[in-house]
């Protein structure tokens, strides 16, 4: 128990840098009201890390004194944490380990209080089945992505996803649901907020690519937005370092035809008799490739922006070389957030039509855009 009497202005300032949240790692328990009747009062403990006498937890002979009124020396706690710091479990509480949770959750504090209007992003959610798995994802694992270039506009965001979907992806039922659903929920929930002046979008999507294209066709490149990738090392949304010296590779056709098909060879390889396998080897295959592709190489935002601008080229090079009047078979093989940026940038009335197919047992055409 406590001896010293705290001045006011140390608690003020303590409640300011702890947010008025338990500073014990991993609560974060809002301390001004009871999470259950909703009623608001005081719930805190000021909890000393160096107890204010020398019989105390973690007492000093000398330290205590010099330390009883000292800001650097307290922690907002709730109930629960206070009792397990001071009385239950002491000797697993030692000072170095109270003194890093305090400055990390200060500085987390700092951080989110410190953040300012242009900021501001509406997380955008939408998972649909890939084969007998769900996509199911969670808005703090969103939150932790955007952390601390963006925040975001709400506790929720807007999901997209058609919950509780029974029917799987290689049915041909699931993609007319999922596409109309896509476009329902698009138009319900996205279109109002940007009609009321959203300016910035973050997007964490995970589906099968046909319907991720669709989703990056609703959202245009006209809306400020940033696409997040999932990854496989860390398991976390979050942007990491470019790898030195990459870069995207276009392959020519080496045959020319009026059919034209485009080859999506990133998160794996396809292999052109496969295209040949379904629509015929009277085609032309342009492919867009990395120097060794596998499922988690894509990184950071530098990658995703190099794609949409080889993708731009891209376009343009084959409506150049096969005709305004032509369409394009497309196969993808890519990460999610490149799949969205393919819808992004591709343009209607300015490019050719995309008939996108889905690899389940074999390709098949499941989707047109145009």
């Amino acid at each position: 128990m406590s001896r010293t009497s705290i001045p006011e202005k140390v608690k003020i300032r303590l409640w300011g840098k702890a947010a008025g949240r338990c500073q014990y790692e991993g609560c974060n328990t809002p301390l001004w009201y009871d999470s259950i009747t909703k009623s608001e009062f005081n719930a805190a403990y000021i909890a000393h890390i160096v107890a204010d006498s020398p019989d105390g937890p973690r007492g000093d002979s000398e330290r205590s004194v010099l330390l009883s009124k000292d800001i650097a020396n307290l922690m907002l706690l709730c109930d629960v944490h206070h009792r397990l710091i001071d009385r239950d479990q002491v000797e697993q509480h030692p000072e170095e380990l109270l003194l890093r949770m305090k400055k990390k959750h200060e500085e987390k504090m700092e951080l989110l209080t410190s953040l300012v209007d242009d900021k501001e992003s509406q997380v955008l959610l939408y998972g649909a089945n890939i084969g007998l798995n769900g996509s199911k994802i969670s808005m703090e694992k969103a939150i932790y992505a955007m952390l601390p270039e963006r925040y975001p506009t709400d506790k929720l965001g807007l999901e997209l996803s058609f919950g509780n979907s029974k029917i799987r992806d290689d049915e041909d039922l699931y993609w007319m649901i999922e596409k109309e659903n896509l476009k329902r929920q698009f138009n319900d929930k996205v279109l109002p907020r940007l009609e009321a002046g959203v300016n910035h979008l973050s997007v964490f999507a995970l589906a099968p690519q046909p319907l991720l294209i669709e989703l990056g066709r609703l959202l245009s490149d006209i809306q400020a937005t940033e696409v997040y990738q999932l990854h496989r090392e860390p398991s976390d949304w979050k942007w990491q370092e470019s790898p030195e010296n990459f870069e995207y590779h276009i392959l020519h056709p080496d045959r020319k035809f009026e059919k034209v098909a485009l080859n999506i060879s990133l998160s794996g390889t396809i292999d052109k008799s496969r295209i040949f396998d379904v629509i015929g080897s009277d085609t032309s295959i342009w492919t867009l490739t990395i120097e060794t592709p596998y499922n988690d190489f894509l990184k950071s935002r530098e990658q995703l922006k190099q794609f949409r601008e080889i993708f731009r080229k891209l376009m343009d090079l084959i409506k150049a070389e096969h005709g305004h009047q032509n369409e394009i078979h497309l196969f993808p093989a890519a990460p999610a957030s490149v799949a969205v940026e393919i819808g992004r940038v591709w343009m209607p009335k300015a490019d050719l039509p995309l008939n996108i197919y889905d690899e389940n047992n074999g390709f098949s055409l499941v989707m047109k855009i145009e």
